[in-house]
């Protein structure tokens, strides 16, 4: 059992020296290395990792790091001292160089592979040797494990340079990509969705990569021109970060017997992720098989309580494959994500993500996720036919809980006790029909008008689909009476303040984050600090200017734009 520190931790971490003796590298100490790994880390070409949980790789620094910004609210939370993020040896650490950090802090850090399935479907030629053996973390490398105020983090730098299953690619993220990750991070947080964290943002001044974007302006679907733009490594923290595609890469192995250790590695891994992320819950005197039956129990609740929540905010993940999935349930990879503008239930930000993954997909596609971490668990229970039983019944039941899950949102939403079919569906039918902007509509609903006048905020009239609009006010008043007569009981104050905690005034959405992306590659970082200050309040009625700035219709002009209404996987 992974126990961590007793050690107290200091009231402020002001230096890497005060982080240093917190560190407490569990997945290393407890797990299997490759033993076709360096011990340097020095190790950084493709190839098949055929066994082992993690490869020792040394992170490569970008050159002349510049502070752009880091995430306040997680350092407060986690005791850090502000000056600590512009500190030169917090810097050089955590944009990629480890080769002067104060012991017991090591000087490598470790990279993991997984499988991959999409949509429920088990892949191998994503994988350059077709074998699904060189899979796994292209360009993340974790550099530490603490255990701070007793909850343990797990730090890792993203765009750090190349890994044994970088695939052939640069191993490098860019700012653009870097910014939009940094800041959806902390926004999610504050929204109260369970996601990863940022910690810090570093760009390089010097180093530049060239990647597929879109020219100014551009409506093509995938990018259309090459431009070079500066990397950069942001540092993204969690309990672990363990996805069900790793979990699924030991499945495989144990389920095909591709090597002598093979099952005992799945075991490994899978009583690991217990220790990490839901030992309060799980009872470690348990025989393996009943702690798998409770892991899958627990994770379904997580799960089905994050893609709810991830609606209710109008986030799409965008690519929910297995190895975007934590094990934790937490959202995990920003990569093709978007917060949608119109409701649309088919909003689908990336260009390559197809229907399977859009907007209101997502409860299909986390129950895909789910069935493909039941295959993988499921070797560890032969032989003990009641926990498989008991297994299979958890993931038969998925669909009855993920739409438990979703009616009570909806109906938290809506300020009801409990949750209107009827209602709903005509609320949706007039969203498309209008059609309406999603969280302004929400927000301007949760201060429960008298009429539609304070409604028709959120319609995009400049799109409307509608050949009767006086036909459609009508069903609109029709509808809000209906609503009104449904509500909660109890005062309106209370009512319109609880709406309010659930219904976000401020959203992160792409055509915010691309300006401020532009100007950090300028080295102009205003924009950006001003996203993340208003973006972590977002329930909170702000100052008139963010208002007028933040809260408003998407421009009619931008619809359609590469870049800000739909984007590649490119970063």
């Amino acid at each position: 059992m992974i126990t961590g520190h007793h050690r107290e931790t200091p009231t402020t971490v002001a230096t890497l020296d005060d982080l240093a003796p917190l560190a407490d590298y569990s997945l290393m100490d407890t797990l299997n290395c490759d033993p076709e790994g360096k011990a340097d880390g020095a190790d950084h070409a493709p190839r098949q990792v055929f066994s082992g949980h993690y490869v020792p790789v040394n992170p490569t620094p970008i050159e002349n790091p510049e502070y752009v910004a880091h995430g306040k609210r997680l350092f407060r939370e986690l005791g850090f001292a502000d000056s600590m993020a512009q500190s030169s040896d917090f810097v050089r650490m955590f944009s990629g160089d480890l080769s002067r950090v104060p012991e017991p802090l090591r000087n490598v850090g470790w990279a993991c592979g997984y499988a991959l399935s999409i949509y429920g479907t088990e892949l191998y030629q994503q994988c350059p040797f077709q074998t699904g053996n060189g899979y796994g973390d292209g360009r993340a490398i974790s550099v530490l494990e603490a255990v701070i105020n007793g909850k343990r983090w797990e730090m890792q730098l993203k765009g750090a340079g190349r890994t044994p299953y970088c695939r052939g690619a640069d191993g490098r993220a860019v700012l653009r990509s870097s910014v939009r990750e940094f800041l959806a991070q902390e926004h999610m947080h504050a929204l109260g969705v369970p996601t990863s964290r940022s910690l810090s943002l570093y760009v390089s001044k010097t180093e530049q990569v060239r990647r597929p974007w879109y020219s100014e302006g551009s409506r093509s679907i995938d990018p259309d021109i090459l431009i070079s733009e500066p990397v950069a490594i942001s540092t993204r923290v969690a309990p672990s970060f363990i996805r069900v595609g790793q979990i699924e890469l030991f499945g495989r192995r144990a389920r095909k017997q591709e090597h002598p250790q093979a099952m005992e590695e799945l075991e490994e891994i899978v009583l690991h992720v217990i220790d990490r992320e839901y030992g309060d819950v799980i009872d470690q005197s348990l025989a393996t098989a009943e702690k798998v039956v409770l892991l899958a129990r627990e994770f379904r609740s997580r799960l089905t309580s994050l893609v709810a929540n991830w609606i209710r905010v109008g986030y799409c993940q965008g690519n929910f494959n297995s190895d975007n999935c934590a094990v934790g349930g937490f959202t995990l990879d920003y990569g093709p994500f978007g917060f949608c503008d119109v409701f649309d239930p088919q909003y689908q930000p990336w260009t390559g993500g197809g229907q399977h993954f859009s907007f209101l997909n997502q409860p299909a596609a986390a129950e895909r996720n789910f069935h493909s971490f039941c295959l993988a668990v499921r070797p560890l229970l032969a032989g003990h036919p009641d926990c498989l039983r008991q297994l299979e019944e958890i993931q038969s039941d998925f669909p009855k809980v993920m739409q438990a899950q979703m009616e009570k949102m909806w109906a938290t939403k809506l300020g009801l006790d409990a949750f209107d079919a009827a209602l709903f569906r005509e609320l949706a039918t007039l969203m498309m029909q209008t059609p309406v902007d999603y969280s302004l509509f929400f927000r301007e609903l949760s201060s429960l008008p008298d009429d539609i006048e304070p409604l028709k905020k959120s319609f995009y009239k400049g799109r409307t689909y509608a050949t009767d609009p006086e036909g459609l006010d009508n069903r609109w008043s029709a509808w809000l009476i209906h609503w009104q007569s449904l509500t909660r009981a109890g005062t309106r104050e209370e009512l319109s303040r609880q709406m309010k905690l659930v219904n976000p005034k401020y959203s992160l959405r792409e055509w915010f984050v691309v300006p401020a992306y532009q100007q950090a590659a300028d080295g102009n970082y205003a924009l950006l600090r001003e996203l993340q200050d208003v973006m972590t309040q977002p329930d909170a009625e702000q100052s008139e200017d963010v208002e007028k700035k933040y809260y408003r219709l998407k421009p009619l002009e931008l619809f359609g734009v590469g870049g800000s209404s739909h984007l590649s996987c490119s970063s």
